[in-house]
């Protein structure tokens, strides 16, 4: 049986400093989380919001071995802002953007109201930054995935899975997968940013990551990128599960996009492990399958397989929503919460339903579809072509977080979450995960913890040594596990001995 799912989402953001001679972003990072930080603390009396704790980062182990010499991970950089947030969330400086990684999520739903958390928090980020900026200046975030000068950040996805499972055998369904998803995970892109075509042989396309991925698979994240990631941190008892860290995703401004984009990966890696999927699409070139299905926006392009057949990208999504449904019969939905899976299901048949008869069918729900409606019907109203300047300042204000210049916000799309819960979500963590005693104990003693990470929290009890407490099982530390223990505990060394006994 396939284990539970535990999800999350990490959004690296675009900023850009204006009204600067000399912007760096690296600096207007810093300033906006910092600015950030520095209101929660005059809100809540002057408490500092606690530390990334690097104790247990590892992202250079690799799920097939050792790595390559010429396959790096990322370097961690611990000189950079690295905050833990009340929510259980992370929001940090990460090379030259800011990024927020929701806390773990226990279904779908909920990943997706902690992502819009995290652009709420974004947007008082922008607001505190603002009150300290000189006049004229002003840092805007945007949630998008390129910077038109060909360079790309990543919206990244993390699903917990069994360890059990080999490796190999999660490589072609998740390939097959994270190929064809892109017809309703895609956020749209106007021209292309990579030597294999132009703006002008491809006016618009599905997705804005496609671009710059060079491999199959790999461990690297920032240079020839893999479609199917191999980093072995699992930021939870490794003897029992893996982290399936996907950075093939665009970020969604689309509530329901992003609902499908986690939901539909977790019940293909649920099937997985469940051994359910029985046929292997594998693509004669995963690569160039990817930029084909983000160039086609007739979405009936064959995509060839290694066995001389050919399938389109709708037509593997429907085999796979054929397969999820019948994985759910026979109970599969317990892995990724049956009232969020059944969701799911209805969505997914929805979604590819209405991109089979007409794609504009469902833009207010599927991010491309609505951005090329809006830039298309601009476009032919004021006759231009498709690599005017214009079209590519939309595309980027598509993604603008400021409430009164996004143009996502002004589309009619579909929401799921609503403003009020949404503003709970800043500041609260969910309650069946163990996110909810990382931030329940961060909003009640932070005077007393030292640093925090994703499987474990140090207290200093005002004696030596410090302590640290392990989260090693990502279901645990729920409100139904601690909250009674965490509500009676006057002090976090009374919270240790009772967690002790």
């Amino acid at each position: 049986m396939a284990v539970r799912k535990i999800f999350g989402i990490e959004t690296e953001y675009g900023i850009l400093h204006r009204g600067t001679a000399d912007p760096n972003p690296i600096s207007a990072s810093s300033l906006l989380i910092n600015a950030y930080l520095a209101s929660v603390a005059r809100r809540t009396g002057g408490r500092t919001p606690v530390g990334w704790d690097f104790e247990d980062e590892s992202p250079g182990v690799d799920a097939r071995g050792l790595a390559a010499a010429s396959a790096l991970a990322p370097e961690v950089e611990t000189h950079l802002v690295n905050a833990v947030l009340t929510n259980g969330a992370r929001f940090y400086v990460d090379h030259a953007h800011p990024e927020l990684s929701t806390p773990e999520c226990a279904d779908p739903r909920s990943v997706v109201l902690y992502d819009r958390a995290g652009e709420r928090i974004a947007q008082q980020a922008m607001e505190a930054a603002a009150s300290v900026l000189p006049e004229g200046e002003e840092i805007v975030v945007y949630k998008n995935n390129s910077d038109r000068k060909g360079n790309s950040y990543g919206c990244h996805e993390n699903y917990l899975m069994d360890r059990q499972v080999p490796f190999g055998r999660i490589v072609p369904h998740a390939i097959a997968h994270f190929v064809t998803r892109q017809v309703f995970t895609g956020a749209g892109k106007v021209g292309v940013e990579s030597p294999h075509g132009s703006g002008r042989t491809v006016p618009f396309q599905l997705t804005q990551r496609a671009d710059f991925f060079e491999e199959e698979v790999g461990l690297e994240t920032t240079l020839k990128r893999p479609i199917v990631n191999t980093r072995d941190e699992p930021h939870a008892d490794p003897q029992k599960y893996r982290r399936l860290h996907v950075i093939v995703g665009d970020a969604n401004m689309s509530e329901v996009a992003t609902f499908l984009k986690v939901g539909t990966t977790a019940m293909v890696l649920g099937m997985v492990e469940d051994g359910w999927l029985r046929r292997e699409f594998v693509f004669a070139a995963p690569v160039r399958a990817l930029r084909q299905v983000s160039r086609d926006l007739t979405l009936g392009a064959p995509l060839q397989l290694v066995d001389g057949s050919s399938v389109t990208a709708l037509e593997l999504q429907w085999e796979l929503l054929a397969a999820a449904r019948a994985w759910s019969e026979a109970g599969g939905l317990e892995s990724v919460g049956v009232a969020a899976g059944t969701e799911v299901l209805t969505r997914w048949e929805e979604v590819l339903g209405g991109l089979e008869r007409d794609p504009n069918s469902v833009s207010h729900i599927v991010d491309w579809v609505a951005k090329h409606r809006l830039l298309d019907a601009y476009r032919e109203r004021h006759a231009l072509d498709w690599d005017d300047p214009r079209l590519a300042a939309m595309d980027l204000q598509y993604h603008d977080l400021r409430p009164d210049r996004s143009l996502a916000m002004r589309v009619g799309l579909e929401r799921i979450t609503t403003d009020e819960e949404v503003d709970v979500a800043t500041t609260m963590p969910p309650e069946d995960t163990r996110a909810y005693f990382r931030g329940r104990c961060l909003a009640k003693w932070p005077q007393d913890i030292v640093a925090a990470n994703w499987d474990s929290m140090v207290f200093d009890v005002g004696i030596d040594p410090l302590r640290r407490v392990p989260m090693m099982e990502p279901s645990r530390g729920t409100r139904a596990h601690v909250g009674n223990l965490i509500d009676e505990s006057d002090t976090p060394t009374e919270l240790l001995d009772r967690l002790g006994a």
